[in-house]
């Protein structure tokens, strides 16, 4: 697979696409995803004209978090398969031109995995604590250490079963905060990263990866009375964004690039700083941070253009590609999201209580929203089923299982409409997805948005995609880093923008037709056609300015 060290890195303008495995193909027919199911699809992957997949954590887990709560790092779930099929995964992606991206998960472990067993039959001050946050209660015991309030709802701390110590988990109570003042969390991590690089892994998405550095002491926060939710966004905050996590980043990024071709890394960091988000890629730590102003934007030109250019302007500062996504497993599908009148992702608030969705008006904003996401430089993020032009379903409650859902006794809605497993064939009992039945209820009607119903049809999400997807590999413009240029556009509610040589991509905001400012042959567009030089409402298209001769860019590992 051996790259051109002289070349530039894979990742600067790879497009990734999220596997969130559980959901993606189900091999042996059990209604749950698997390693198998996903070997079956890397043809559809390779052929959908992505670089890299990005799989959510496959781990033996308790899977009380979809597997966010790793039980052990080194092991396969028996749900999804071998370590053995996950090898052969990784060399048939590699033979296809995919490269392979893991989650790993710093910031907690499960409370099932053995150093957090061996924790708890420790007594209090033992070393094996000292790998977590473990604290004597407040009022004797009878109240947790400090005020500090879980992501997923109600206090961070759990009392230990006959003690009076309390143990820190700012997630689920079975996801236990692992305590990097630790030289052995330290250690022990570094080598699962080796574990997983010498298997053939590319690289690694970093779970929250903000988080794992606490403040000495772990100080109160100081909630207001009636407080539910963790607060994330205060400076000098206790619990995030902490200067203090950086050296574990520098200490990962020279074990990634010790390997030939070097590793690489993408961090999940909620940060709105744009200068802080910064300080996570710069040259001697992780390669990318996941763009989270652009996946919050709504869907107004300001909002956008405020979060591209911000967006550039916090990586190139430090010398780094910007990467671009709509959404993922933790948050609502862009179609659902752009069918509301208020489009902006309002944290913690999600489902009914943000009104009604037309999700029509949300497929002819997202199928726009693509072409505006494909066309920037840098790394575009791509989440299963976006590509099919999927909204969140609906779940009926006795069938949700996202903790978030739990712990607030039904207050927040959670993220399971979003993570509901796709829909490969028009019938079935799952839809193609398995033989019959899936772990999370199909909607009826879920078969109009299936690969099959959409495979070839020029008017489909799926076609818009592939074509955007492949002249984004072909022509000059695109890929790449090279800058973005805005234009005046004839209206308030139109975007518009160049690429050099000879590309422009323009965006109608707005519910009427709108002129199209710019002369050169139509590429692509969202609807599917021009009308004499008018856009379309809610639509964008793609133009061939100077009929520039088409280039081919990175091709490794493995020519298409």
């Amino acid at each position: 697979m051996g790259d051109d060290m002289t070349a530039t890195p894979w990742w600067q303008d790879a497009v990734i696409y999220q596997v969130y495995i559980q959901s993606f193909a189900d091999g042996d027919a059990d209604g749950i995803g698997d390693i198998a199911g996903l070997r079956s699809r890397v043809g559809y992957l390779s052929a959908l004209g992505i670089d890299a997949i990005w799989i959510t954590p496959w781990y033996r887990s308790p899977l009380h978090d979809a597997g966010y709560d790793v039980s052990d790092y080194r092991a396969i779930h028996p749900r999804y398969g071998t370590l053995s099929e996950a090898r052969e995964l990784i060399r048939e992606c590699h033979a296809a031109g995919l490269r392979v991206i893991l989650d790993i998960v710093p910031n907690h472990t499960s409370s099932a995995h053995p150093s957090f067993v061996e924790a708890l039959r420790a007594s209090p001050g033992s070393p094996a604590r000292s790998w977590y946050h473990f604290r004597a209660g407040r009022d004797g015991g009878d109240s947790p250490p400090n005020d500090w309030l879980s992501v997923f709802g109600g206090s961070a701390w759990t009392r230990v079963q006959d003690e009076d110590e309390w143990y820190l988990h700012l997630f689920d109570a079975s996801q236990p905060d692992l305590n990097w003042d630790s030289q052995e969390v330290r250690a022990e991590f570094e080598d699962i990263l080796r574990f997983w690089f010498d298997l053939g892994v590319d690289g690694f998405r970093i779970d929250v990866a903000t988080a794992l550095m606490k403040a000495p002491g772990l100080p109160d926060l100081g909630y207001p009375d009636g407080a539910f939710l963790a607060d994330l966004t205060r400076p000098n905050h206790p619990h995030r964004d902490r200067d203090e996590v950086h050296e574990i980043y520098r200490s990962w990024r020279k074990l990634a690039d010790s390997y030939d071709p070097p590793r690489m890394f993408v961090a999940e960091a909620w940060v709105d700083d744009a200068d802080r988000l910064s300080r996570y890629v710069r040259p001697d730590e992780l390669n990318t941070t996941l763009n989270l102003f652009y996946l919050k934007s709504a869907w107004s030109p300001a909002s956008m253009r405020t979060a591209i250019d911000s967006s550039i302007a916090a990586t190139a500062s430090v010398g780094a590609p910007t990467t671009w996504s709509l959404s993922n497993h933790d948050v609502e599908r862009v179609v659902t999201r752009y069918g509301r009148a208020d489009t902006r992702r309002i944290p913690g608030v999600s489902g009914p209580e943000l009104g009604p969705v037309d999700e029509r008006l949300g497929r002819r904003r997202a199928r726009a929203a693509a072409l505006l996401t494909l066309a920037l430089p840098g790394s575009p993020y791509i989440y299963q089923g976006d590509e099919l032009g999927l909204a969140d379903a609906q779940i009926p409650p006795a069938a949700r299982q996202d903790p978030i859902w739990i712990r607030s006794g039904g207050r927040r809605w959670g993220r399971d409409g979003a993570r509901v497993p796709l829909p490969w064939t028009t019938d079935g009992g799952s839809y193609g997805f398995g033989d019959d039945g899936a772990w999370l209820p199909q909607p009826a009607g879920w078969g109009s948005h299936a690969v099959e119903a959409q495979d070839g049809d020029d008017t489909s999400f799926l076609e818009l995609y592939r074509q955007a997807l492949r002249l984004r590999r072909t022509h000059p413009a695109l890929g790449g880093t090279n800058a973005v240029t805005w234009h005046d556009a004839p209206r308030d509610d139109v975007l518009l923008f160049t690429r050099s040589p000879g590309f422009g991509c323009v965006v109608n905001f707005g519910p009427v037709p709108a002129p199209i400012p710019l002369d050169g042959q139509v590429l692509l567009a969202s609807d599917g056609a021009d009308f004499d030089g008018l856009l379309a409402p809610f639509g964008a298209v793609w133009l061939d300015l100077d009929h520039a001769t088409a280039r081919t860019r990175h091709e490794e590992p493995g020519a298409r």
